[in-house]
């Protein structure tokens, strides 16, 4: 069966991530992508593969991203932008989100 892994990553993160997936011999697709919460920049990857395969690129993106500390923004700047202040607590972000989607077909040409 064929799966599509979205995987969102740190932008800090995202060539290590993508160059070992691509020495792996998959196929990635960047996307770059902003998150809602932390409201800074994301690399999301598109990588199409067989089931058997997902653990392998699973394994590589959890070896090469990497969990860090961030400053949040308030709820005070949203829709404006940051200021002076406007920075609020700081939180640990994961090294990356990963979705793994089951797909009915899949071609390249």
């Amino acid at each position: 069966m064929k799966k599509l892994i979205l995987a969102i990553i740190n932008n800090e993160d995202s060539a290590i991530v993508a160059s070992e997936l691509t020495k792996e011999g998959f196929f990635v697709t960047k996307l770059s992508t902003s998150g809602g919460y932390l409201m800074v920049g994301n690399t999301t990857l598109l990588i199409g593969t067989e089931a058997e395969r997902v653990d392998i690129a699973k394994k590589i993106i959890k070896q090469f991203s990497a969990t860090r500390k961030h400053k949040a923004a308030s709820a005070q700047s949203f829709g404006r932008g940051y200021s002076d202040g406007s920075l609020g607590a700081e939180v640990t972000v994961s090294g990356a989100t990963v979705f793994v989607l089951d797909v009915a077909d899949m071609e390249k040409y």
